[in-house]
């Protein structure tokens, strides 16, 4: 059995770039991003929730980058108190 051709994979962040598919004040959208643009367009993506429960912070706890950067490759969701 042959095997498939090896790609590579790349895990971009954007620390402060936010997604919101609205246009409207969307200081990302209205930015001129040709490299990005071409990229979410050509390749295969995912959005992750780096906020709130969803990086084990308690209900209504400000969080910052730091505890989404914590969680990255945990494979779980890792609490904070």
């Amino acid at each position: 059995m042959a095997q498939a051709p090896v790609s590579p994979v790349v895990l971009v962040i954007l620390d402060g770039w936010g997604y919101r598919p609205t246009e409207e004040d969307n200081a990302v959208v209205m930015a001129n991003t040709p490299v990005m643009d071409c990229l979410w367009t050509t390749y295969p993506r995912t959005l992750i929730k780096t906020s709130g429960k969803e990086v084990g912070l308690p209900q209504g706890q400000m969080g910052n980058s730091e505890v989404g950067h914590l969680n990255l490759g945990a494979g779980r969701i890792v609490p904070k108190s």
